[in-house]
């Protein structure tokens, strides 16, 4: 009836600070947590997602699979997605695979792309061929003649 081996469901909200709650600490669970209201500082850590509502703030270090953004966020971010969304705004450190950056949405700070597999070598189209590439400049022909020789100006022996 009770079963002890839960599967988590990162698409559940398990967790919602109301739009009148204030909250400072550490919270970690497996579904997705939804801030309405203040959170002061802390951590926050799920395999789920992270919702900022609009009005919310967030001053947090925040692990999540998403991270989406509607009120104000302050610090740092590691997550597989951020969503910046209209009216967000968001301060601090953002370390993330995929970033979304609505129109009307505010970001200061740092934002480190990770790539989750490493890109593919360039190549060109086929039968389009490499343009030679030269390591030194060709070296000019010397002169035969003197510029002065060349210009037809009687030098001072001709007199």
């Amino acid at each position: 009836m009770f079963s002890k081996e839960r599967k988590p469901d990162p698409d559940v909200i398990d967790v919602t600070i109301g739009p009148r709650a204030t909250f400072s600490g550490d919270l970690r669970c497996d579904g997705s947590i939804r801030i309405d209201g203040v959170m002061e500082s802390g951590h926050l850590e799920t395999l789920g997602n992270v919702i900022i509502s609009p009005g919310a703030k967030v001053m947090a270090t925040v692990n999540a699979r998403t991270v989406s953004i509607s009120g104000a966020f302050n610090g740092e971010i590691d997550a597989q997605r951020v969503e910046l969304l209209e009216g967000g705004r968001a301060w601090g450190k953002i370390k993330v695979a995929s970033f979304l950056l609505d129109e009307g949405a505010y970001l200061r700070g740092e934002l480190v792309m990770q790539e989750e597999t490493p890109p593919e070598p360039f190549a060109l189209p086929r039968g389009v061929n490499p343009i030679p590439v030269v390591d030194k400049p060709a070296e000019l022909p010397a002169a035969t003649t003197s510029a002065t020789e060349a210009s037809g100006a009687a030098t001072p022996d001709e007199g």
